[in-house]
């Protein structure tokens, strides 16, 4: 039974999610005095401990640069490293590791692939188009390339409910445009678009397609074949592993073609001052020093979420978000921006007149971590004519309970503003 309603009733989940809070020990800690309740996992996810122990084990026992060592320590790293790969491919459902190219994180992988694509592919006159609700990392990069190139830049709008207009794609896909890029998920709104349909008519007029995982990646299995999109990039932070590591998924027959994004170790086959050949795929986009570390890291993270069972946890982050919607817009003057028919547990809202920098800071000496501003989508929260939202959003961690405590907190918000 809520706190707040008895008129509504919620039963846990068919599958308990709560016994798996142990197992990220910073759920336990408090902030000033409260038991912390971390509603922040849009900009990133909390790291479980066998994580955290992966870390701390290359450190005290192997760590060593990987690819180029004879000795031991180098050989046990390099096959960390390259286990990754494989653990990522098979997450996937890649046809070849070669496709796995590690980066830093998303926004490096939209980079990669906005120059290394573009350079080849777009020209003077070209068109990319992207949608309204795209995270910054996913709209700067391909200005940067139409500003190079003298491309033009185009964008598939989304209506009031947050929800792209699909019916207007078809218009804008033309016999200039050289590659679509579309979020799986808003990081803002929730939506989850339909980007299989987005993948397949681009598809029927030979347009390459780039998905951003970053929010699409934990919410449900993802299999890149069944998908069919060129590209599909991701951060490690976002699915339970570590920072400063992610994935570009590639298709061979794209990634073959591209040119270098980055010239260093590795990513070479010969060098002389006269010519420089490249290493094969994958090494090839991989210059420098990889992250070794942090792949390894993000192996145990992709295993441990596959572990605990990925459409399980999805269906309970699903049951968490019916739940907060409902309770959320029974608070009088509470208004949430994305309402679309798929949703992940994202939920962006706005709280009568009051700041929604006012709202979080009040929320978190209430130890309530939330996201405010405009979440690197100016140009969403510019659709709806606002300064910027408050967004909480959920992960399988999280509980019932701890949504009945953000209610309860945002009402004595509106109490201190009234």
């Amino acid at each position: 039974m809520s706190r707040n309603n008895s008129t509504i009733n919620h039963q846990p989940s068919t599958i308990s999610f709560s016994h798996f809070r142990a197992d990220f020990p910073i759920l336990s800690r408090e902030v000033y005095g409260q038991p912390l309740v971390y509603f922040d996992n849009g900009a990133t996810t909390q790291k479980p401990t066998c994580v955290l122990e992966t870390i701390q084990r290359f450190h005290n026992e192997i760590n060593a640069n990987i690819h180029r060592g004879v000795h031991k320590l180098s050989e046990e790293s390099t096959r960390e490293y390259e286990n990754a790969r494989e653990v990522v491919r098979s997450f996937l459902n890649a046809q070849k590791t070669s496709e796995i190219i590690f980066t830093s994180g998303t926004t490096a992988s939209i980079n990669l692939v906005a120059y290394s694509f573009g350079e080849v592919f777009v020209h003077q006159g070209d068109e990319v188009l992207i949608t309204e609700m795209e995270h910054h990392s996913n709209i700067v990069p391909w200005q940067l390339l139409c500003e190079r190139k003298g491309a033009t830049l185009k964008v598939l709008p989304f209506d009031d409910n947050g929800e792209l207009m699909l019916e207007k794609l078809p218009e804008l896909l033309t016999l200039r445009t050289r590659i679509v890029a579309v979020t799986q998920v808003s990081n803002t709104l929730g939506t989850v678009n339909p980007v299989r349909e987005i993948v397949r008519l681009a598809h029927s007029q030979n347009i390459p397609v780039l998905v951003d995982g970053a929010q699409g990646v934990k919410h449900g299995i993802v299999d890149v074949q069944q998908l069919d999109a060129d590209f599909y990039v991701f951060s490690g932070h976002k699915i339970y592993g570590p920072t400063g590591i992610g994935v570009l998924y590639g298709k061979e027959e794209w990634l073959d073609r591209m040119v270098p994004w980055q010239g260093g170790g590795d990513m070479i086959a010969t060098v002389s001052f006269r010519k420089t050949t490249f290493n094969e795929l994958p090494f090839k986009f991989e210059a420098g020093t990889a992250n070794y570390i942090g792949a390894a890291g993000l192996a145990t993270a992709l295993n441990y979420y596959s572990n605990i069972g990925i459409d399980a946890a999805t269906a309970y982050e699903d049951e968490l978000l019916r739940y907060a919607t409902q309770k959320l817009t029974q608070i009088e003057g509470l208004k949430i921006f994305g309402t679309a028919r798929s949703k992940a547990a994202i939920i962006s809202f706005l709280l009568e007149n009051i700041h929604p920098y006012d709202t979080g800071m009040i929320l978190d000496k209430m130890g309530i971590a939330v996201r405010t501003g405009n979440h690197c989508t100016q140009p969403v929260i510019d659709h709806f004519g606002i300064d910027g939202t408050v967004r909480a959003s959920l992960a399988f961690y999280n509980t019932f309970d701890e949504v009945d405590r953000l209610v309860e907190a945002l009402l004595k918000v509106k109490e201190m503003f009234r």
